[in-house]
Parts: C-alpha cells; structure tokens; sequence
C-alpha cells in the first residue's frame, strides 16, 4: 500500500541521518498523496539504523493509523497541521539540526545575512512565539503546527517562498514539493543558521543583505522568470 510514497519517504529519513542533521531517533520526515488524503511518516522512537521502508507508517489526515505495525512519530498532529494548512507541501521535516534548534531556543529569527540563505529563503526565518501552558497541557502536537500556522498568516507569509520557521524552544521544521525537497531545505536551513551565527561572531552590528539582492537570488531560483539550473527538460 503506497510503496513509492513509504519508500521515498524512507529515504528522506536516511537522508536526514546521513547528513547529520538527526542523531540517535531525533527528527523525522513525512510525505503526503493529496488524491487520497495518506501521509507517510516515520515511526515513534525508532532508530535509523532499524528503519526499513515497510516500517513507514500511513496516516489519514485526521491523525489515524491506515496501515503499519508501529505507532506513528509523535509529531505526526504537527506535520498535519502543516498539510492542511500549507496546501502546496507534499512534505513535512523537523529535526534538532545543532545550529538551527539553537536560533528557535533563543526565540530569534534568522537573519539573511548572505546570497546563501536568499536562494532557498525568501527574507528572515520566522521563529514561532512560545506555546501557553494550556496549549502545551492540551493537544500538543497539534498546537505546535497551529503557532506555525499562526505565524505564517499574521506575518503575510507565504510558505512557498519560505519553507522553513523555527519552532520557539523547540526546533526547525522545513517542507517542500516532496519528502526530497523538505529534507533539502533542512540541509540548507542548518547552513545558513550556521553561517548566520560564525556572521555574528564576526560582527554583532552585521546586517540584512539588501532586498534587491534578496530578490534577485531567490526569484532567479523560483520566480516565474527563474534561470538558474538546466530547466525541467534537463531534470
């Protein structure tokens, strides 16, 4: 039952492993099939050394188990959210890559400082405000992907043109087209929050790049006039 969505979701997880952006059983990765309403999301506590691809759990999006032996990870309400919300994602990533989890502990956004971030995030990373004690009591999960939620419609964001935020106290999440993309924003999201830290060490009055030069990376990468790479003939 969804092979090619338990696999390439399988492989997004090992991806996240193998770039060292989750340790031990941190992080996960889903993705989702739109036409039918499943999403494919790694299991609850599970190393990634055990993972198999038929280990992947399918979910509905009201959060039940549709196929699989093993309990879903415990952030599958917060990946929903995200889905219903974000109705262009086709996949979900959260980790506590070192560098990005430290800008969300801070509760500071991150700054684009460099043409590096401005190719895959369109401005500053918005970080989520902290959830109130009757949230964190109440669903959780589920009130995680709402502050996200949240976050994006006051700010007037759109979350394809920035497929990541930092969770308040918690950590990152990224998304994208698919389970591949998702994980590659969380690559790139941890650079830049890297980057962004080594920036500041240097200066502590470092500034924002300008909103030209902002423009001009990411929409040559994603605007409707983008020329950079081959072109789908080429893909």
């Amino acid at each position: 039952m969804h092979y090619e969505l338990r696999e390439e979701v399988y492989w997004a997880n090992m991806e996240l492993h193998i770039q060292k952006l989750a340790i031990y059983t941190w992080g996960n990765a889903s993705g989702i099939d739109r036409e039918a309403g499943i999403i494919a999301i790694k299991p609850s506590g599970l190393a990634y050394e055990e993972l198999r691809p038929e280990m992947i759990v399918l979910v509905d999006l009201e959060g039940k188990v549709v196929d699989g032996e093993l309990k879903p990870s415990s952030d599958t309400a917060t990946h929903i959210e995200l889905y219903r919300a974000f109705v262009k994602v086709g996949g979900v990533v959260h980790t506590h890559s070192p560098h990005a989890t430290a800008w969300a502990q801070a509760r500071q956004p991150l700054p684009c400082y460099g043409t590096t971030h401005a190719d895959y995030f369109h401005g500053e990373v918005p970080v989520t405000t902290m959830l109130t004690d009757a949230e964190i009591d109440g669903d959780y999960e589920a009130e995680t992907g709402k502050a996200i939620v949240k976050k994006f419609r006051e700010a007037g964001l759109k979350p394809e043109e920035m497929p990541a935020v930092l969770s308040a106290g918690h950590g990152p999440f990224t998304w994208g087209k698919n389970a591949e993309e998702a994980v590659c924003n969380a690559v790139v999201l941890e650079e830049a929050a890297r980057m962004a830290m080594m920036t500041e060490g240097i200066c502590r009055q470092a500034e924002a790049i300008p909103g030209k030069l902002l423009d001009k990376h990411f929409l040559r990468k994603h605007g409707p006039g983008a020329y950079y790479g081959q072109g789908e003939e080429h893909v």
